[in-house]
């Protein structure tokens, strides 16, 4: 990258948002400008899916103002979505032009906020809070390949389903073990080869599913979770809890069936129009909660049948 030249993207910390911002990376990288991110080092792997970009991680405990000195003087212009270590690293580096969503929380780091869409409008999917910064460059956003997925060249047998019952985004998006294990043996009744994917998040529900199963399935270790987009690329399906999991499925191509509970999948449904979410709207939802305040009724009136029948047909 030449001194002075191209734009540095502040990559979002959520693995949901950062595949959310994956299309609007995508529109800046075709419009001819030099593009980098700057991004958590977990995170990498993600991102080096995206031909075009200059990939730049940091650790965990990284410092911005240690970060800033290996930016100053190399990037035109930063785009940032969100306060953190990649928007204060981009300020101290004193970046010329700082762009980024005109909201109070990230004011301090801008010097072009972008407005944001007046409140009481229709509910938007999450993709286009991120689409809409590049479109006040004047950039064109509706191009296919922009919202492809990428690919990892990774053989995809069919009739092969991944499990993901547990959740990063809190015990509330996890729908119950008991339910799990009957979809379990509804599935490999019927043919389908399963493997189940286990993180160190929640109720660590995929450990206690292969327990219950008798150590018949695959399991596989999905951490750290960006390492995994090769298991996930290679199944025919992906059957998860809403959380970060069926997010980077959707990213290589994998079609997903997401089982939402608190959250809404209009505003955060995995992108692409082959996935399905399932879900048992009731009163309190959408609350977003991590942990329910109530009784659990979205993940306990969530029944086995609608899981079973979103399936059907797939792979």
């Amino acid at each position: 990258m030449e001194a002075g030249g191209g734009m540095l993207i502040g990559a979002p910390g959520r693995w949901d948002d950062a595949c959310f911002a994956v299309p609007a990376l995508r529109v800046l990288v075709a419009s001819g400008v030099g593009v980098g991110v700057l991004c958590a080092a977990e995170q990498r792997a993600l991102w080096e899916t995206l031909p075009g970009l200059t990939v730049l991680d940091f650790p965990a405990k990284a410092k911005p103002r240690m970060l800033a000195g290996g930016l100053a003087g190399r990037w035109q212009a930063a785009l940032v979505w969100e306060p953190g270590i990649a928007a204060e690293a981009c300020l101290r580096a004193k970046i010329p032009r700082r762009l980024g969503p005109n909201i109070k929380t990230l004011k301090k780091y801008l010097t072009h906020p972008v407005p944001q869409a007046a409140a009481g409008r229709p509910l938007e999917h999450r993709v286009r809070h991120y689409l809409a910064v590049v479109e006040s460059l004047g950039l064109e956003t509706s191009r296919p390949e922009f919202f492809a997925a990428a690919t990892l060249g990774v053989p995809r047998p069919p009739k092969t389903l991944l499990l993901g019952p547990d959740s990063d985004f809190g015990a509330s998006h996890e729908w119950p073990l008991a339910r799990w294990v009957e979809v379990a043996l509804g599935l490999q009744a019927v043919g389908w080869t399963l493997t189940i994917g286990g993180r160190a998040q929640g109720n660590r529900l995929a450990e206690k599913l292969l327990d219950q199963l008798g150590g018949g399935p695959a399991y596989v270790n999905l951490e750290p979770l960006a390492g995994a987009l090769p298991v996930l690329a290679a199944q025919a399906l992906v059957l998860a809890a809403d959380g970060s999991l069926p997010h980077l499925a959707a990213h290589v191509g994998t079609d997903c069936v997401t089982l939402f509970g608190p959250n809404d999948p209009a505003w955060r449904r995995p992108l692409g129009k082959s996935h399905v979410t399932v879900r048992r709207h009731v009163e309190c939802a959408p609350c977003l909660l991590p942990k329910c305040s109530m009784d659990g009724r979205c993940q306990n009136e969530l029944s086995v049948q609608r899981v079973l029948a979103a399936v059907s047909g797939r792979g």
